[in-house]
């Protein structure tokens, strides 16, 4: 399976293009640190090529830009191609499926990450981690009967379903 998640920081700002026949992609390149430090105690950072396409690629190109976190989802696809002097090279590059933010979104009053059209400014506060759920969802591995209802086989309901 060719799945691969990845959050860095994008290297510039995200351009979006339109096709002849009228599809959005836009690419970026995305900076990812490396687990491990180096012997000197410095971090670094691989960067990756990364493409997306139609509502992911406006997405990326409204609300991001240049040094903001960001989870890329997808594909990594590698591709041969001739360059200019005849020399055969390789391209590795992210084909993103899917495109989030690292951050927590605002409430309505603006409260919580300070995201704004065009992109985010950090609230004086700084950011907040999204708060976690208040109680986990219920488990039904040991329901009893009352917590079932019984569905009359000749329900209305159940009509044009494709069971």
């Amino acid at each position: 399976m060719n799945h691969c998640v990845m959050m860095g920081r994008l290297c510039g700002e995200p351009e979006l293009r339109t096709t002849q026949s009228g599809v959005s992609v836009t690419s970026f390149s995305l900076a990812v640190d490396r687990r491990m430090k180096e012997a000197d105690g410095t971090r670094t950072a691989d960067f990756f090529r990364v493409s997306a396409w139609r509502q992911t690629a406006e997405f990326v190109q409204r609300f991001f830009h240049k040094g903001d976190p960001i989870i890329v989802q997808g594909s990594v696809q590698i591709r041969e191609y001739t360059d200019r002097d005849g020399n055969k090279r390789t391209s590795t590059e992210i084909q993103a499926e899917n495109c989030s933010f690292v951050l927590s979104r605002p409430n309505r009053d603006g409260q919580g990450g300070g995201y704004q059209q065009g992109g985010y400014q950090q609230p004086q506060g700084g950011y907040q981690a999204a708060p976690a759920a208040a109680a986990p969802a219920p488990s039904y591995a040991n329901a009893g009967q009352s917590d079932f209802q019984t569905i009359a086989a000749d329900d209305d309901d159940l009509e044009g379903l494709p069971f």
